[in-house]
């Protein structure tokens, strides 16, 4: 480990921990089958290693963020695992599973202006890490078409949170470009 990255929490590999096991039987939707874990993992590690955050609350927040949204997993346990702060974080960036599909999406463009600081990182990282892996592993079946509008959509969203981090703004702004870049050479 090198002298500038700081040694890892008990309680971010507890989180680490529980959210690999809450995602388990999940898989990305790439051709790989990628573990689902992978995507925590890379929003968490974003956060630490490209745009140097070191608020824990926040990583392990980075770590647990779609446990609620995407398994059985409740508030009450991330609270009564994790406390109060790291719940309010989650919470935050979690969808509606109640919502139809178009009413979530609409619903994090008019959403993100209102997250605190903190989950605005998350929300950030989280972004960015989505559009690195529509590049580099495309989800089976996705179209240009498709592949444009989830880009558009995603910058929708993070356009209303612009002036939060810079480094993690311009992280996306390329992940942004690049996925240009690639439905062009698609169409």
């Amino acid at each position: 480990m090198s002298s500038k990255t700081p040694a890892l929490s008990a309680e971010f590999l507890q989180a680490l921990s529980f959210a690999a096991d809450k995602h388990r039987h999940q898989r990305r939707k790439d051709i790989a089958q990628t573990p689902y874990i992978n995507h925590p993992i890379a929003v968490a590690h974003l956060l630490l290693n490209e745009a140097n955050v070191k608020d824990e609350a926040v990583l392990i927040a980075a770590l647990l963020h779609d446990t609620v949204e995407d398994t059985e997993t409740t508030f009450a346990e991330i609270e009564r695992t994790f406390g109060d702060t790291v719940c309010s974080l989650v919470n935050e960036v979690t969808d509606d599973k109640t919502l139809p599909k178009a009413a979530r999406k609409q619903a994090q463009i008019d959403h993100a202006k209102t997250l605190s600081d903190r989950a605005r990182l998350i929300k950030l990282a989280d972004k960015t890490a989505n559009l690195r892996d529509i590049v580099s592993a495309t989800p089976v079946g996705w179209s240009a078409e498709r592949i444009d509008d989830y880009l558009e959509w995603g910058k929708s969203v993070i356009d209303q949170m612009r002036g939060t981090h810079s480094r993690l703004e311009t992280l996306f702004d390329r992940a942004y470009d690049q996925g240009k870049a690639m439905v062009k050479g698609l169409s």
